[in-house]
């Protein structure tokens, strides 16, 4: 199963509501199980350079079928998954990836958000994975 282009236009269009509530600019990505990009939203004013963070933290989230805040505590040093990030060709591990799921709880796609506080991007990325009905 993957994320059909209407749901993705739903995540993306909930996440920019969101955003707009917490008064921050964000770059969305979303992409599909495979990690390839379904849909992508550049709001006006946002970092430009926070185009690829939210496009790693999506494919991230599909990857490793978690959300990106579930990974952080496994990437520190001593922990099992420490220096992942490198893999990949570049992986991001901090807050703003969340794994969208089907009503069966399958990972269909994930969602990457970046251009704020982490708190705002997972806010964020989390408002959008929840309207994929």
């Amino acid at each position: 199963m993957n994320i059909t282009l209407a749901q993705a236009e739903a995540a993306v269009a909930a996440a920019k509501q969101k955003a707009a509530e917490l008064n921050t600019k964000m770059d969305i990505s979303i992409v599909d199980s495979g990690s390839n990009l379904v849909a992508f939203a550049r709001m006006d004013g946002a970092w430009i350079g926070s185009v690829d963070i939210s496009f790693k933290k999506a494919k991230t989230a599909a990857w490793f079928l978690m959300d990106t805040a579930a990974l952080s505590p496994l990437i520190q040093p001593g922990q099992p998954l420490f220096n992942i990030e490198h893999s990949n060709g570049g992986l991001i591990t901090f807050p703003g990836g969340v794994a969208i799921k089907n009503a069966a709880g399958e990972v269909i796609g994930a969602i990457g958000v970046s251009g704020s506080s982490v708190e705002n991007d997972h806010a964020v990325a989390t408002a959008g994975a929840v309207a994929v009905k």
